[in-house]
């Protein structure tokens, strides 16, 4: 965005929407009203109400826009991201928690609707925490486990239990998926690589260029890591446990194939809102 004269609240916004715009990104109005807010700590309203107040400073406004117009996620400008009931912090260690992983807390509660039934939960590839977090804030007894192979993200994981009061349950293992784990759960819950190799190209550019590849790289048919998850299963769940795995659009089948294999039960297929089948439920 290219400075000008003009420093009301109302110039700045529409200068960095038509930026934002040229650029690619969509609602690109909203998108520099949050911009603006985290700059300046100034909510919608005032901003419609104030749209002749000369800012100061416009240098990290601008410094947002133009970030954000190259593809830098709000998320990671924001360093924050709100998940389930959660309000969680997110830097580029971490995956951006996604609006479609709710399904599987949703999956969870639908099939342990009493909050006093599960005193154990493991997330393999926990990332920011957020599954294992919001699991842990429905299911009260509960105390969860979260695996990471990056000490960084473990770290970050661990800050956000710490954020959202909820440290004292949960503790987080830098690991290789569950190689260290020598215990039975009650509840399973994964979200991991998923994207076929080929196919990370074509992802949206703030994907590709910002969020962490490992998070991503799910192999030639982006299985591999189902391959080495789902196998493990029956040793590592009570009897009467659930696991919860996300996958990516078109897999149910493979998944299901690659569980029943292991010998495991298929409970439930489950869409996300748009009606795309997003994850699956496991049992023994």
């Amino acid at each position: 965005m290219t400075p000008a004269d003009d420093s009301r609240a109302g110039a700045l916004i529409s200068r960095a929407a038509a930026y934002l715009a040229e650029s690619g990104i969509d609602q690109a109005r909203r998108e520099a009203r949050l911009l603006f807010e985290l700059a300046y700590g100034r909510e919608v309203s005032w901003q419609l109400t104030h749209a002749d107040e000369i800012m100061p400073d416009t240098e990290l406004f601008t410094d947002f826009v133009r970030r954000r117009g190259a593809g830098e996620p709000m998320a990671y400008l924001s360093g924050r991201k709100g998940f389930w009931t959660l309000d969680l912090e997110v830097t580029p260690d971490t995956l951006i928690p996604r609006g479609d992983t709710e399904t599987l807390v949703e999956a969870l509660l639908r099939h342990r609707p009493d909050r006093q039934s599960i005193a154990s939960v493991l997330d393999l590839g926990t990332g920011s925490g957020c599954l294992l977090l919001a699991a842990l804030s429905e299911y009260p007894q509960a105390f969860g486990v979260g695996i990471d192979r990056a000490e960084r993200t473990a770290q970050q994981a661990r800050k956000n239990a710490a954020l959202n009061d909820l440290a004292s349950r949960a503790d987080f293992v830098v690991a290789d998926w569950s190689d260290p784990v020598n215990a039975r759960f009650d509840v399973i819950l994964s979200n991991p690589p998923y994207i076929p190799k080929d196919d990370i190209p074509g992802l949206m550019k703030d994907v590709v260029a910002y969020e962490p590849g490992a998070a991503l790289d799910g192999g030639d048919d982006g299985l591999d890591a189902c391959r080495q998850i789902i196998p493990r299963l029956p040793n590592l769940l009570e009897l009467h446990g659930l696991a919860i795995l996300e996958f990516g659009i078109g897999q149910e089948k493979d998944v299901a194939d690659i569980a029943r294999q292991s010998g495991l039960s298929v409970v439930e297929l489950c869409p996300d809102l748009a009606g795309i089948i997003r994850a699956i439920v496991l049992s023994l």
